[in-house]
C-alpha cells in the first residue's frame, strides 16, 4: 500500500473519518497519530499512511474546541513588503470573517522557504487554504488531502480551485495604449523571476509580435530600488525609449524615479504603464497608469470559490473551479 493524492472531497477528514478506514479504534489513531506507547509500529505504520492520504493532520490549532467552531482557512502569500499582497489579504480576510472564519496567514517569501513549506506550516492548523502555490500547487493539494485548495495565478488549474489572471488581455491592452499614444521605441521591464511569473512576460512579447511592435525587454528583481536601476542603466546606454511597460506597480514607481532622475519627463518623453492596480499609483508623481486588478474582487472571489468547495457545491477540478479574471486600463497621468 503506498500514499496517493486523494481528490479533495466535501468535509475536512476526522480522526473517525481515518479510524473508520484503518478499521481501529479512535484511541488506536490517537496513539499513532502521536507516536505513544500501546500499539505495534506495524498498526502505528499503516493507521499514518492512511491517515497521511485522508489528507488528516491532528490539529494543534483545534484542540479544545467545541462541535461548530469556526471554519479556519490558510493563506499562502510570497511577500507582504510588495503593497500588492497586504491589499490582497485584507480582502480575503474581510471576505471570510463576514462567513465568521479564521484566517491564518503566511508569508514564505523571506529566507530560504518555498510555497510548499508554507503549506506544511498552515496544514495542522486550517480546513482550507488559499494560496500563491506556483509549482507546488499539486503537492499543497496532496499534503491537504481532501480539505480544498485554491491556488491563485494558476492557470494550470493544479489545485482543487484556480484563480488565473488573462495576461495576454493585459498586455493588449498596455501596448494598444503606448501606440496610440504615439510610442514607437516601447520597452518591457520584467522580473526576472521564472515559473508563473513568467506568464507577464510571455504575455506581453506575444501582444507585441501580434501588433508588429519592435519590443526592448529588461529585467530587474522585483521591487522599485531594482528597477529604479535597471532603467538608469537603460537610458545611460542610450537606448531610445519613448514607451514603457513594467512587470508591476511598485517596480513601475522606481521606473518613474530614474526618469525624473535622467531628466525625462513622463509622459511627454516616455509613456509609463504599471501592472496591478495598487494604490500606491495615485501617490507618486506623476500618478502612474495601470492596468488594474481589483483586487478586493480577486480576494472576495478566492473566498467564495472555497466557500463552494467546503459546501460541495462546487465540484473540485470541476468547470466552476477555475476561474480567469481580467484587468481593467485605469488612466492617470504617466500614460
Amino acid at each position: 500500500m503506498s500514499p496517493r493524492s486523494p481528490e479533495p472531497r466535501q468535509g475536512r477528514a476526522t480522526i473517525l473519518d481515518v479510524a473508520a478506514a484503518a478499521g481501529v479504534s479512535r484511541q488506536t489513531v490517537t496513539r499513532a497519530m502521536n507516536d505513544m506507547t500501546g500499539i505495534s509500529q506495524v498498526t502505528r505504520e499503516r493507521v499514518q499512511l492512511i491517515a497521511a492520504e485522508l489528507g488528516y493532520t491532528p490539529s494543534r490549532f483545534a484542540k479544545g474546541l467545541v462541535q461548530g467552531a469556526r471554519t479556519s482557512i490558510g493563506l499562502a502569500i510570497p511577500d507582504l513588503t510588495n503593497p500588492y499582497f497586504p491589499a490582497f489579504a485584507s480582502s480575503v480576510v474581510e471576505a471570510a470573517t463576514e462567513r465568521g472564519w479564521n484566517v491564518v496567514v503566511d508569508d514564505y517569501g523571506h529566507g530560504t522557504g518555498n510555497a510548499l513549506d508554507a503549506a506544511a506550516r498552515l496544514a495542522p492548523q486550517v480546513d482550507a487554504l488559499i494560496g500563491y502555490l506556483g509549482d507546488h500547487a499539486v503537492a499543497a493539494q496532496a499534503m491537504l488531502g481532501r480539505r480544498p485548495v485554491v491556488g491563485l495565478d494558476d492557470p494550470q488549474a493544479q489545485a482543487a480551485g484556480s484563480i488565473s489572471f488573462d495576461y495576454a488581455y493585459a498586455a493588449r491592452l498596455g501596448l494598444e495604449r503606448l501606440v496610440a499614444h504615439g510610442c514607437r521605441s516601447i520597452a518591457f521591464l520584467d522580473s526576472g523571476q521564472g515559473g508563473i511569473a513568467a506568464g507577464r512576460g510571455s504575455a506581453v512579447a506575444a501582444a507585441a509580435a501580434e501588433r508588429g511592435v519592435q519590443l526592448l525587454k529588461f529585467s530587474a528583481e522585483p521591487s522599485a530600488v531594482h528597477a529604479r536601476d535597471a532603467v538608469s542603466a537603460l537610458l545611460a546606454g542610450a537606448a531610445a525609449l519613448d514607451g514603457l511597460l513594467v512587470f508591476n506597480d511598485l517596480m513601475a514607481a522606481g521606473a518613474l524615479k530614474a526618469l525624473q532622475a535622467a531628466g525625462r519627463n513622463v509622459p511627454r518623453d516616455v509613456a509609463v504603464i504599471g501592472m496591478d492596480g495598487i494604490p500606491l499609483g495615485e501617490l507618486v508623481s506623476p500618478e502612474l497608469t495601470t492596468l488594474s486588478l481589483d483586487l478586493r474582487s480577486v480576494g472576495r472571489a478566492a473566498v467564495g470559490l472555497l466557500d463552494g468547495l467546503l459546501s460541495g457545491a462546487i465540484e473540485p477540478r470541476g468547470s466552476a473551479s477555475a476561474l480567469l479574471l481580467r484587468h481593467d486600463l485605469v488612466v492617470r497621468q504617466s500614460a
